[in-house]
């Protein structure tokens, strides 16, 4: 049942993060577009309840407990990324917004952007070995609770091949010597065109 529950929840952010935006933009309902949009992360209360009445009721750990840990942990840590994400491309498409910003291209920039976008994978992976600390605490039971440990030190796997991304792009970044590679080299010197370079720049 607890895997229903996942599909269920993974479906209702996305229905509902859809009919929230638009409420907003199509329906002209700020009101409306609030209730759904707070019905967002409530979702991730229902299958964290559910995690812990399974694992109460007698279940063994297995898959099924592990892909939830790690989906509270995804939706708690990028939720809020995915919907101003879709919230600026509903603006665009249906209100005139600005376009969506892309990644940065110049190095330091896009170092940063990387790194933390990776602190958040890291974030979601602590938020798994939480809900896993959690049922262990709250099942009390090794035997059952082990397989949520031996998942979650597999899933290891995906913030350690993710942080090859921003070690590239840091390496990168290095080596331009905080310069952006297409600058020319007039505003590569030091003295009053370095000056003129804007803040935030490296």
């Amino acid at each position: 049942m607890l895997i229903w529950v996942i599909i269920a929840c993974e479906v209702g952010f996305w229905v509902l993060l859809a009919a929230g935006l638009a409420a907003r933009y199509l329906w002209r309902s700020p009101r409306l577009s609030t209730v759904l949009l707070i019905g967002v992360p409530l979702l991730d209360v229902v299958l964290l309840a559910a995690s812990i009445i399974d694992m109460r009721g007698g279940a063994t750990a297995d898959l099924r407990h592990g892909l939830a840990g790690a989906y509270l942990g995804y939706s708690i840590m990028f939720g809020h990324r995915t919907i101003r994400w879709a919230d600026r491309r509903f603006a665009h498409r249906f209100a005139g917004g600005p376009p969506v910003p892309k990644a940065p291209a110049e190095p330091w920039p896009r170092f940063r952007y990387e790194g933390v976008f990776w602190l958040q994978l890291v974030g979601a992976y602590a938020i798994a070995w939480a809900v896993t600390g959690l049922l262990i605490w709250l099942v009390g039971d090794a035997d059952r609770t082990m397989p949520l440990v031996a998942f979650n030190a597999q899933l290891a796997k995906v913030p350690l091949i993710a942080a090859i991304w921003p070690a590239s792009h840091l390496y990168t970044a290095i080596r331009s010597g905080g310069r952006d590679s297409e600058d020319p080299p007039d505003r590569r010197e030091h003295g009053p065109v370095a000056a003129s370079r804007p803040p935030g720049r490296p």
